[in-house]
């Protein structure tokens, strides 16, 4: 019997700790897995080495000036990976006919269009991604769903959804109802001031928001999770991914984060998904679906664990969860414009430039401004996203 081939893999975002850790489960399957394309945004050192080991046919970098310097230290070094530049370039990428999977791992906004296009050429979306959802949720789902008799499919990679997935695989499509689905558990860890004094939140450094108890992630997913707007945001992605309504999804602080999320069932059954926080384990689970491979990851053993603990979210404290709730809830444009003004909220706190309760109002003030309705064509999204933006600027401007 002759071996499948391999399967090629464009990481858009390789750079990043989701791309990193993708190259990590590759690397451990060298006759399942190839690396077809990669991408970064400005990051020439960490994606030139990259492109040294894996040898990808192409590499994107956004920045053009990134881009040449990345082209010029490749071609001293005897790599014959064709580098592109621009934002375009990386839809290209996203629907090479060598490409049979997409990690979408791009922070942000910015991710929305490749993802997009790749759905639309019928890849395998593993989506990393949630502001694709949260922006376009409808039109992203509607694309993996027109194309599957293209190859279609959606993964989730962040480690909560991808649980709930784990937990019922079968029922991505509205099932729900049928197979007794009554509610969805999204854990959450509560981030680095879950016992902190709330009134002494206004005093949080941008170093002190970044230092995630649990998980290593980038800057910017670190702050939302500190503020739980990244919770909020799951839990928009999470409607759109299991096709549930908000007020089905539960959020459930759980320090430990060994409890991934769970699914409760009409005949009192709940089932969790368990492991040590490690996202090669979703990675790998998204790359070799429906059957599993070795991640790299430590077994879990439960006796170190000993116990897990559960808690209520306190609104007060995260109100940007709050937030998420009430935008899902008015429609589209709200979830844009919630998306939109955390971006420039969250990058403002970095550079300083705001406190870390200022970020709540920076949204609020968008959630206020933005229209009612829902888009439903890619232009009056990105349109959307950017009068969001504007209003936040503004609103930044005036402090």
């Amino acid at each position: 019997m002759s071996k499948a081939p391999s399967k090629g893999i464009c990481i858009l975002g390789a750079t990043g700790t989701i791309g990193v850790n993708t190259l990590d489960v590759i690397a451990r399957h060298p006759n399942k897995y190839h690396v077809a394309a990669l991408s970064a945004n400005n990051n020439v050192e960490k994606l030139e080495q990259q492109c040294l080991k894996f040898s990808p046919q192409y590499a994107v970098m956004v920045n053009d000036s990134a881009a040449e310097k990345l082209e010029r230290n490749l071609r001293n070094a005897g790599n014959g990976t064709t580098v592109l530049s621009g934002k375009k370039a990386l839809e290209e990428i996203s629907i090479l006919p060598e490409v049979d999977y997409v990690m979408a791992a791009i922070v942000g906004a910015a991710g929305l269009l490749p993802n997009l296009a790749a759905a639309k050429a019928g890849k395998r979306v593993m989506l990393a991604n949630k502001e694709s959802l949260v922006m376009s949720g409808k039109l992203f789902m509607d694309a993996i769903r027109d194309n599957r008799d293209k190859g279609a499919e959606l993964l989730p990679i962040d480690s909560e959804h991808n649980a709930i997935f784990q937990s019922m695989p079968a029922l991505v499509d509205g099932e729900q109802q049928k197979a007794g689905v009554t509610k969805i558990l999204l854990t959450a860890s509560g981030g680095p001031f879950r016992t902190r004094d709330i009134n002494t939140l206004c005093d949080v450094t941008p170093e002190q928001a970044v230092a995630h108890p649990n998980w290593v992630m980038g800057q910017k997913i670190s702050v939302d999770s500190a503020t739980m707007m990244n919770k909020g945001l799951e839990v928009i992605e999470a409607c759109w991914l299991f096709d549930v309504p908000e007020d089905q999804i539960q959020v459930v602080i759980h320090p430990q984060s060994m409890i991934h999320s769970m699914v409760s069932y009409t005949d009192g059954s709940v089932l969790a998904q368990l492991g040590n926080p490690d996202m090669r384990t979703p990675i790998a689970y998204s790359l070799a679906y429906p059957d599993r491979v070795d991640s790299g990851v430590e077994q879990l053993n439960i006796f170190d664990v000993a116990r897990l603990d559960f808690e209520r979210p306190d609104f007060e404290r995260y109100r940007c969860l709050q937030l998420a709730y009430d935008a899902h809830r008015i429609g589209g444009n709200a979830t844009i414009a919630l998306n939109a003004a955390n971006e420039i909220a969250v990058d403002a706190f970095l550079k300083k430039q705001i406190s870390f309760t200022s970020i709540p109002l920076v949204i609020e003030k968008a959630l206020e401004q933005a229209p009612s309705g829902t888009p439903d064509q890619i232009d009056d999204i990105l349109a959307q996203d950017l009068a969001s933006r504007h209003v936040s600027n503004d609103y930044l401007a005036a402090l």
